[in-house]
């Protein structure tokens, strides 16, 4: 093992993975841990540094697994692609032996840079990881003139020339970029749809429709051709209810089946048989009409022993033959009467009906005609259309929801309207769609069209990256430090119209992230989206992300530092501030000169050391780290305070109703387990945060109408919550709690999300 590695690096982690994945049975996860455990114990991969692959530069795109370890494997490496052995086959390289370094060296030759060329011209080309765009920028450069910086940018990356791709995907027609977007493609989609199966259960309710009800229907029939005298029933009280004997068994009425046979009975009997195994022998899952103490199966049962011998059928068993006939003409009628018939032509319709699946494969076969590679404008629409066309007449709602749901995963529309629709039904799934967005206006900067395409799929391709595992306050790779994208930074620039539009919509997620989903902390994803747009509008915003408790080492970045100063010149004497029992004034106190370094340093620790004091725990271990960046997240309002100080949100949100929803979905969503505590939690500290921004008045209506919904709330913890509750009343009043978070007059506790032992919320109250 690395002697060199920080201690926080365990082993047992990878370990721990690895059993997971071999214990499921996924061959190609085990694999990749496998490969991640030896490299980090061989010393190739360096986990929690920037540079994770001892000979990868930072800017090579590695594969991650869960927890941000690499295992050294190259995205944009590793076997080759379809395209590219089609390219190998065009071009007749023959054997495959250094078949990359061959394709990257074609297309920087006469005869490969004019395909580049076109594909820059028409945009008929797909960027799936950043490094496939290289060269289409050294091909930009080209046609610029910049000929000593594209053979500066060739000689960075000819040494990986045999290990990655650096030519884009040929695609079919150009990618579009703009301000509507897609949650996925419509080749997902279809894909997606294609998978869906047929439910068993409802095969089943469909077999027995149109196979064995009917066998059944025929037995009865049969049978009660032999009845004599009238035909069996079940006799009943005058209210109604079944007339039962003394031994509790139902009174039956009625003649006796089996005292008459009418002519050409036996032969029937004998068609009616054959008819039956055959359909056994066809449908060998459908097992009820075979169960023993089935009522089809009886009769069945009665039929055979009456064919092969009409003596071998005791009393008793005619006996129970009549009970079963006597049981289904109560329930449904004789075969052939109105009552039977209209029950049978009700199943019939049902069974009529396509299945889910069926519906789902017809939704992908017309999805199919679209581009697989974008979303597709106006889906909604297109659905309806197409439910009328299956169904005759009806709206959308005809098709099923779930199959709806799945469709409209590629329906490209503003962002929204996707939230609107729940194509969006998270803050982390809006932050998938985001980059899209951002790359759309940060590049309007662009004048050069060719170029402003290659970067846009360059940005979207990089959002793609998944985060590594960073120790020390390490930061993420940047855009920028690719050298490709550092090679056309000249020509990116910004302007006015593009910082505008940066900021508006910077507003707009923010505003919709904090309407859409009040009860969720800002994701780490969108952060960075929030962050990015920040930059094109040229607004400094120090926006903080979500750190791992399993890493933590005990320390904040200075940003922390920055947020919290914002957090506290908003919130200073508000109910955020006594709830939660900060000191504003003294951080504010504290403030040092702008451009102190060692003043800077110091804030920094300071922050952490306050974050650990408030916690009051000595020691260390997840939940300790969890406990000291909740408090740091109470410090800062996790980004709120800064988004609402930027861009002046106060005004635009309706504060009111967010805390309704943030009260609302926390009651609907606490269960009796630490984690679905935790996420209630934080839930708890953004509706406290809107409330302090609220007039007193408006705050005592909040929780009266809390309180209301309380009263007619009966989940688990709900007596739980209405102590949480009554503690937020108890401080808007004036009161303090106890150093332990107690009100000790009313019972009243501060909710927290992580503190240090048993979380108060799941001791049982006495």
């Amino acid at each position: 093992m690395p002697d060199d590695l920080p201690p926080q690096i365990n082993p047992a982690y990878l370990i721990v993975q690895l059993q997971k994945a071999t214990g499921r049975g996924d061959h190609g996860r085990a694999t990749r841990w496998f490969e991640a455990l030896a490299g980090f114990l061989d010393g190739n991969l360096r986990p929690g540094t920037r540079m994770p692959i001892v000979d990868a530069p930072v800017w090579v795109t590695p594969e991650v697994e869960h927890g941000g370890f690499v295992t050294g494997r190259l995205a944009a490496g590793g076997e080759l692609r379809p395209h590219e052995f089609a390219l190998v086959e065009s071009l007749g390289l023959g054997a495959l032996g250094h078949a990359r370094m061959r394709l990257n060296l074609h297309f920087l030759e006469d005869a490969g840079r004019p395909e580049l060329e076109q594909q820059l011209a028409d945009g008929r080309f797909a960027i799936q990881v950043p490094e496939e765009g290289a060269f289409l920028v050294v091909a930009w450069l080209l046609r610029q003139g910049e000929g000593a910086r594209a053979a500066a940018l060739v000689e960075t990356l000819a040494p990986f020339f045999d290990r990655l791709r650096f030519y884009p995907v040929p695609a079919t027609a150009p990618a579009r970029f703009g301000h509507d977007v897609a949650r996925a493609t419509a080749g997902e989609v279809v894909r997606a749809l294609q998978g869906v199966q047929p439910h068993p259960g409802v095969v089943s309710m469909r077999e027995a429709t149109a196979v064995w009800t009917p066998l059944y229907d025929r037995l009865v029939a049969l049978f009660l051709e032999t009845v004599e005298g009238e035909v069996p029933g079940l006799a009943r009280e005058a209210d109604g209810s079944l007339k039962r004997a003394a031994n509790g068994q139902p009174v039956v009425l009625g003649g006796w089946p089996l005292r008459h046979i009418p002519d050409g009975w036996r032969e029937r009997a004998e068609g009616l048989l054959a008819d039956e195994s055959a359909a056994r022998a066809a449908h060998p899952l459908h097992r009820r009409q075979a169960r023993g103490r089935e009522n089809h199966a009886r009769l069945h049962r009665s039929l055979e022993t009456w064919v092969r011998d009409p003596a071998a059928l005791s009393g008793r068993d005619v006996g129970m033959l009549r009970r079963v006939l006597a049981s289904f003409v109560s329930k449904h009628g004789p075969p052939g009467s109105a009552r039977r018939a209209s029950t049978r032509a009700m199943q019939e319709r049902l069974a009529a009906r396509p299945l889910h699946a069926e519906l789902a494969q017809v939704v992908a076969q017309a999805l199919s005609q679209e581009d697989p590679d974008e979303g597709v404008p106006g889906l909604d629409a297109a659905l309806g259309a197409l439910a009328e066309e299956l169904v005759g007449g009806r709206n959308v709602d005809a098709l099923p929801p779930s199959i709806v749901a799945k469709a409209l995963r590629c329906l490209e529309a503003p962002v929204g309207r996707l939230v609107e629709l729940g194509v969006l039904g998270s803050a982390e799934s809006l932050a998938l769609v985001i980059p899209g967005l951002t790359a759309a206006v940060r590049a309007r900067s662009i004048a050069d069209p060719e170029l402003r395409r290659v970067w846009s799929a360059l940005y979207l391709a990089f959002r793609k990256r998944r985060s590594l595992l960073l120790l020390d306050l390490s930061k993420q790779v940047q855009f920028s430090e690719l050298p490709w994208v550092a090679a056309i930074e000249p020509w990116v620039g910004s302007d006015e119209a593009s910082r505008t539009a940066s900021a508006r919509v910077l507003r707009e997620i923010a505003s919709l992230s904090l309407s859409a989903f009040p009860q969720t902390m800002i994701p780490n994803r969108l952060v960075r989206e929030l962050d990015a747009l920040a930059a094109g509008a040229g607004i400094s915003l120090p926006l903080v992300e979500e750190l791992a408790a399993d890493i933590f080492m005990g320390q904040f970045s200075a940003k922390f530092v920055d947020a919290a100063r914002i957090a506290a010149r908003l919130l200073q004497g508000s109910l955020y501030e006594r709830y939660y029992g900060l000191d504003y004034g003294r951080l504010l106190a504290q403030e040092g000169a702008p451009g102190d370094g060692a003043t800077r340093e110091r804030e920094v620790v300071d922050l952490a050391a306050l974050c650990a004091q408030r916690v009051g725990e000595v020691g260390s271990g997840v939940s300790v780290n969890r406990a000291i960046i909740e408090q740091a997240q109470v410090l800062t309002t996790h980004n709120l305070a800064t988004l609402f100080d930027a861009l002046l949100l106060e005004g635009t949100l309706d504060l009111p109703a967010l805390s309704r929803d943030a009260f609302s979905w926390i009651a609907a969503a606490l269960r009796p387990d630490r984690a679905a505590v935790r996420r209630a939690g934080h839930a708890w500290r953004q509706l406290v945060f809107f409330l302090a921004l609220q007039a007193p008045e408006q705050v005592e209506a909040f929780i009266d109408w809390s309180e209301g919904v309380l009263a007619r709330t009966h989940g688990p913890l709900a007596r739980h919550l209405a102590l949480a509750t009554t503690g937020l009343r108890e401080v808007a009043r004036g009161a303090s709690f106890d150093p332990t978070g107690l009100h000790p007059a009313s019972g009243g506790r501060r909710f927290l999300a992580s503190p240090t032992g048993r979380h108060w919320m799941l001791e049982p109250i006495t």
